[in-house]
């Protein structure tokens, strides 16, 4: 006679079968935080492409990056009244990836005003195209620099 065999505590997307065999579920994945809502104005939306990613279907992050670039020059570009250029990004971490089908949107608060730039709060959301949950994936700050049009940095027009 054998003895029973000893079961394990199972991830809540595995679960074990008739027989003790496991049987694996479709994961669903979890938000960030249940109540977790975007910061800012939404500036910028679009759809994470075949092109975009690699093998395994993880969009790359030079990509979001870029989109967050974009929507950060548009919104600086609204408050210098005028062309603006990217001088710096600071502290960006990607959470979670993106996938080919995701909606990527992206939020900006501008934070600082000072004589010829701007510093901007900058987040990157994703809608789940196979959950419909929206995530925040990565956030950073970026500081954009108001230019003439000779391309030297000119101030800032007060509002």
């Amino acid at each position: 006679m054998t003895s029973p065999t000893r079961r394990v505590s199972l991830p809540s997307h595995l679960r074990y079968g008739p027989s003790g065999i496991v049987i694996l579920f479709p994961k669903q994945e979890p938000s960030m935080t249940d109540n977790a809502k975007p910061n800012g104005a939404l500036t910028l939306r679009t759809v994470a492409m075949p092109a975009d990613a690699n093998p395994a279907g993880d969009i790359f992050g030079g990509w979001v990056m870029a989109q967050m670039d974009l929507a950060s020059g548009i919104m600086a570009s609204e408050r210098a009244k005028g062309r603006v250029v990217t001088a710096a990004v600071k502290e960006m971490a990607f959470a979670l990836p993106v996938k080919i089908g995701d909606t990527l949107s992206v939020y900006t608060t501008i934070v600082a005003v000072g004589r010829t730039s701007i510093t901007l709060s900058v987040e990157a959301w994703a809608t789940r195209a196979r959950y419909n949950n929206m995530e925040q994936v990565t956030a950073a700050t970026f500081i954009m620099v108001a230019l003439d049009e000779s391309g030297k940095p000119k101030p800032v027009p007060a509002e």
